[in-house]
């Protein structure tokens, strides 16, 4: 059973909103801003050193797959409450089932999102679990097989992130194929009706 609380839009890269007050170009939070990238980037680097600078592969492992874990929470718990107003959790009730409850901050009166702080969530998020899935085929491709286990955990734990966020974000009852279906079909009619503008 999916739980959806989303009666207000949080806008995905700040699409649909406008610009408003220049106030909410600044970032609100910068301390969430900061630790929202510094440990996916932290761990990148790592990842992308650690043949180079250490003997031990597995200190190597064992750092990069902590500071995936920080940022899984870090993200998860708070950037995303903080910076976009979203949050997602996953709940067992009493007979043992798994409830998947997915929220987007409600009302007018709430703090408003800052447009530089949905970028920097938004950008974090995605650009991300994109660079660990193209780690993880590098790694097949060169059978790095060592270094799999560790790819395959930053794409499953920022996968889930994203995945989860993207989930607040159109609304937990509907369905991301829905959704695409829907996009591609407005677009495909956009296209249309601009060559017969043209012609």
């Amino acid at each position: 059973m999916l739980t959806d609380t989303n009666d207000e839009e949080v806008a995905l890269f700040d699409a649909e909103e406008d610009a408003g007050t220049k106030s909410k170009s600044k970032i609100k939070h910068p301390v969430a801003s900061f630790f929202h990238l510094f440990f996916r980037v932290v761990a990148l680097i790592v990842y992308l050193l650690c043949g180079f600078y250490s003997a031990s592969s597995m200190a190597c492992m064992v750092t990069i797959i902590l500071l995936l874990s920080c940022d899984f929470w870090t993200v998860k718990n708070i950037t995303g409450r903080l910076m976009v107003g979203l949050r997602w959790w996953n709940q067992v009730d009493d007979d043992g089932r798994s409830h998947w409850v997915f929220e987007s901050r409600k009302g007018t009166g709430k703090i408003q999102t800052s447009d530089s702080e949905s970028r920097i969530f938004w950008l974090g998020l995605i650009v991300f679990p994109v660079l660990w899935a193209i780690f993880s085929f590098t790694a097949l491709i060169y059978f790095n097989i060592k270094w799999l286990p560790v790819v395959i955990m930053g794409v499953v734990l920022q996968g889930a992130n994203l995945y989860g966020y993207i989930r607040c974000k159109v609304g937990g009852k509907t369905s991301l194929k829905s959704m695409a279906t829907d996009y591609l079909g407005r677009q495909f009619l956009k296209q249309t009706l601009s060559k017969e503008e043209g012609s």
